[in-house]
């Protein structure tokens, strides 16, 4: 009896990439029908060709492209006077079918066009020319990949403009912001402008559902990084002060002792003793 062996799903990461060509196809050259297990898009270069899923058949040339939706039965061909060349690239991942639904693509709508400039060419061509990479290839391919979804989404018409995100999101995207930001010089009206608010806005959601504006809520933040640092007796007050977001320890300092009641320096002997 053969032992079963672990197979890897790359359809459990955000965005996984396979592989990408570009076809210059012959004459009639066709694929299918038949199924692909992960999503494929296709981007006319030149040429034009026919594409057919869901007993549908759309005539597709330069400057539009077509999506293989996962487990689909489909089949596309070139034309037989004017073939196509396409390039071509594979994915799969969690986020996957959120990004083309932002893009307006889908499994009903297939069917795209992007024929305002050779953006998505060229991005295609560096895909390629990743070929002679060998520690970065997967990285960089990747990345790629983020920017082709990228333009598709800018490309996409306002009818498929992403829904208004919920108070949760708003604020979700406000603590993650400044958890990744609190050590800079951040104030509350770069939180807003990244979040897209009115700054009276945040601020009404963050007492509302937090109990907290979002300037405290920022200080409280800075300080709690600020108690884990002061652990480590190789940091001056100084280099702590700096490391959450405050140039001047004096300032810093007085934050600290109004949310602890203590210096950092007092609260630092307390630890040891």
């Amino acid at each position: 009896m053969l032992e079963k062996i672990y197979i890897p799903d790359p359809k459990h990461t955000d965005l996984n990439m396979y592989r990408c060509g570009i076809e210059d196809c012959a004459p009639g050259y066709s694929w299918g029908p038949a199924l692909r297990d992960h999503y494929i898009i296709h981007y006319i270069l030149d040429g034009k060709g026919t594409y057919t899923v869901n007993n549908h058949t759309y005539e597709l040339t330069k400057g539009q492209g077509f999506l293989i939706w996962p487990n689909t039965r489909i089949f596309y061909q070139a034309d037989s006077q004017n073939p196509w060349s396409y390039g071509w690239v594979g994915f799969h991942g969690v986020k996957a079918k959120s990004y083309l639904d932002m893009a307006g693509i889908s499994e009903k709508n297939p069917v795209f066009a992007y024929d305002k400039d050779d953006s998505l060419n060229k991005i295609l061509q560096m895909m390629i020319n990743t070929k002679n990479l060998y520690k970065s290839k997967e990285i960089v391919l990747l990345g790629y990949l983020y920017q082709f979804l990228g333009m598709l989404i800018e490309n996409a018409p306002p009818s498929c403009a992403k829904p208004e995100p919920s108070y949760q999101n708003h604020i979700k995207k406000a603590l993650e912001f400044i958890a990744m930001n609190y050590s800079q010089k951040i104030e509350i009206s770069d939180i807003s402008s990244y979040i897209g608010l009115d700054r009276s806005y945040l601020y009404s959601l963050f007492v509302k559902h937090l109990n907290i504006s979002p300037k405290d809520y920022l200080i409280r933040f800075r300080m709690q990084k600020a108690t884990e640092l002061i652990r480590n007796n190789n940091l001056t007050i100084g280099e702590v002060s700096r490391s959450v977001g405050y140039d001047d320890p004096l300032l810093f300092s007085k934050m600290f002792k109004k949310i602890y009641g203590q210096s950092p320096s007092q609260y630092r002997k307390n630890l040891i003793s």
